[in-house]
This record gives structure tokens, sequence and C-alpha cells, in this order.
């Protein structure tokens, strides 16, 4: 114990708190079991440490899940360790490592009243169908990616407020005039499409596109294999499917002709495209009002976000996914979405989104209620035309 918590006390010292994200500031932080979920590389440990360091240092105490000591300890005795000491906040970090995970989870929660915990894991993880069931226990939180928000604040020290999604079809014109007196943002824009993403850009683009590789091949080598068992045949037929898919992107799955080119069978297919998406890799939509079954494949498939374009496809990205990439990643946060009849985007069963250039028309849309086109390379829009990168403010 007296080696973890030394560990854990360097580690909470250490952690930088001059940018947090989003999340930080919407934790509970009487809530006494706390789940954070997100892709790697979104900042879930660090995430995690500052939340720690906001606490006193002697009552926290903060375990990687995948420390040796778990070889000869539980999760529970470490519990019941750090417990008799005074422990107040137990700080666990991918859970998802741990076998029995939820099992020890639930008797923690149950016999230590005064304990709380905070634990990340993977986006793939589904804390509800655990062994032991979390559901009435834990409140959960997704860490997304980085909006551009954060990114001004990150890269670049630009501290700008979150609007939503109302506020921004609403008052976007007077939104927009207050915003570009404090920044340019096409001077940064694009840098965000590219490298923004996730909080690990260092200046150098080929090491970035490098390192999200790296997260690609991580999630599907270790964590699909850990938490769905999957085999690794199996693993390097998804890999290949990922890669089809960002060749393609927006993607209009045929699943027959797609079967054959990945040699999976069809239902082993949509599952695959499914934990995809939940390892946040891609985003799946369905046609407004159609039923969805786990043996449906959706109508269209983009990658999560535009950094994923970037580092698969290098220099064939399409302009026009790279927009809707932007804008489903930034809805998808906090609001349901579908495809509609007409238009690209049926946000919260109320609004169409059409998403173009500044030359953009409304024809595809004329004469539909709650419509909005959405220009990219404009700074201010009028009316019912609101700018893309406004979007990267909606957390």
């Amino acid at each position: 114990m007296e080696y973890l918590l030394l560990k854990s006390t360097t580690k909470i010292e250490q952690v930088s708190d001059k940018f947090k994200r989003y999340l930080f500031k919407e934790i509970n932080r009487k809530s006494k079991l706390v789940s954070i979920k997100g892709a790697r590389g979104t900042g879930k440990t660090t995430l995690l440490l500052q939340l720690g360091k906001e606490q006193s240092i002697e009552n926290v105490l903060y375990v990687a899940i995948d420390d040796l000591f778990f070889t000869e300890n539980t999760l529970y005795e470490l519990a019941e360790e750090f417990y008799k000491i005074g422990g107040k906040l137990l700080l666990l970090d991918e859970v998802h490592k741990y076998p029995n995970w939820s099992r020890e989870i639930k008797l923690i929660y149950d016999d230590f009243a005064e304990l709380r915990v905070i634990f990340t894991s993977s986006s793939i993880l589904d804390i509800y169908k655990g062994e032991s069931d979390l559901s009435r226990r834990a409140i959960s939180y997704s860490l997304n990616e980085m909006s551009f928000r954060e990114f001004l604040l990150f890269n670049e020290n630009i501290q700008l407020p979150v609007f939503s999604f109302n506020e921004i079809l609403n008052n976007h014109t007077e939104i927009s005039f207050e915003l570009t007196k404090q920044f340019r943002p096409f001077k940064y824009f694009s840098k965000y499409l590219k490298y923004g993403s996730y909080p690990y850009y260092e200046g150098n683009k080929l090491e970035y596109y490098q390192k999200v590789q790296n997260t690609i091949n991580l999630i599907l080598d270790i964590d699909l294999h850990s938490i769905e068992n999957i085999d690794y045949n199996n693993i390097a037929k998804i890999k290949r499917l990922i890669f089809v898919i960002a060749s393609n992107v927006p993607f209009i799955p045929n699943i027959s002709k797609l079967s054959e080119q990945i040699k999976i069978n069809r239902n082993a297919l949509v599952q695959a495209i499914q934990l995809l998406e939940r390892a946040e890799l891609v985003h799946s939509l369905y046609k407004q009002s159609r039923s969805i079954s786990s043996l449906n494949k959706p109508d269209k498939i983009w990658l999560h976000n535009t950094n994923l374009n970037y580092a698969i496809s290098q220099d064939s990205v399409n302009t026009g996914n790279i927009r809707e990439t932007f804008l489903l990643q930034n809805l998808s946060t906090n609001h349901k979405l579908s495809l509609p009849v007409k238009g690209d985007f049926y946000v919260d069963n109320k609004y169409i989104l059409e998403v173009g250039g500044k030359n953009k028309t409304r024809k595809q849309i004329t004469g539909i209620a709650k419509s909005y086109i959405v220009k990219d390379d404009v700074e201010i829009g009028v009316l019912n035309n609101i700018p893309l990168w406004l979007f990267g403010f909606l957390y």
C-alpha cells in the first residue's frame, strides 16, 4: 500500500491543471460512484488525476488497473486497506483490464460507506452489462474528443464560452460577431480539423498522425480483444473494415459486397460495425423513423472525427466529408441524430441541417420548416445560414 500511495501522490502532484477537459466541471463531486467512459487518447487519465489533485492528497489514491499490484491482490482488498487508513476517494484507471471488475466495485460501493470511487473505462465497455448491475449505483459520463473551443484553449490559450445548440440556431449572428472580436476562426479552424481532436499534438503533424494510428491499433488489438474476447483473426478483418470505410467515407454500406470483400458473414459484419462505433472510431446513422435492431445495417457511416480521416487517408480526404464529420462529431455529444429524407442531418427529431461551402443554397431543403444551412468558409452567417466553425463551441 505504501508503494501505491507514493506512486499515486507523485502522479497527482505532477499532473498539470492548466488545461481541463469540459467534463471536469460537469462531474458530480458528491456522487459515491462515478464512471467515465471514453476512447483512448481523449484524456481520461489526466482528468482522473486532476480530480484527485483538487482533493486532500492524503485521502486520495490513484491506481492504474494494469499495475503489478493486482497480480497478487484484489481490487476489493485494495479498497478495504485504503478505507482503513482513512481513504476518501479511490481513482481507478481503466477498469476494463480487471476481471470481475463490476462485482468488486459493487461490493466496494456496498461495504465502504464513506469511500467515493471514480473509475475510467474504454468506450467499448458497457458498464451496465457487467457481472453485477451498476445502473442504480453509478453516475456515468462520456468524455468525447476535444471540441474546437477546447483546441483553442489547449493550443492557443484562447478562452471562450460554450454555447448550446439552441443558442447557436437562434443567435448565431450575434455570437459570431462577439467571438470574431476575440479571434479569427479561419486562422485556426483548418488546424483543428487536421490535428485538434486529441490533446497530444506537439507541433509535428507526422508524429501526431503516428500517435493517432497507434491509438487505432491499440483499440483494435487490445481493447476489443480484452473486452469482447475477439480473436486476432477477426480483429485483422475489422482492421480491414475500418480502412475500407476510411477510403469511402461518408460510407453507404453494401453489406453483401462488403462481406465478400472483408471475408466475414453478414451478421458478424454488422456487429463489427457496431463495435467500431462503440470504440468511437466511426459514427453510424440510420434513416429518419427507421426501426433499429442489432441486425440492421446503418444507412451511412463516417469516421468518428476529422483527425482520423487525415491520419488514415492522408492527402486523399474529401472536403464535403470533413465538413459532415466535424458537424456530426460535435452534435452527437448531446443530441440525437438521424438521416432525414431531405438534408444531411435530422437533429432531435426537430431540426434539419444541410452542410456545404459558402455558396451552398437552400435548394435541397426548400419549404422545410426548422431547416438550416451550415456553411463552411464563412465567418458570420445571417438568417438560417450558420457558420460551420461555430458548432465547435457546443462543449
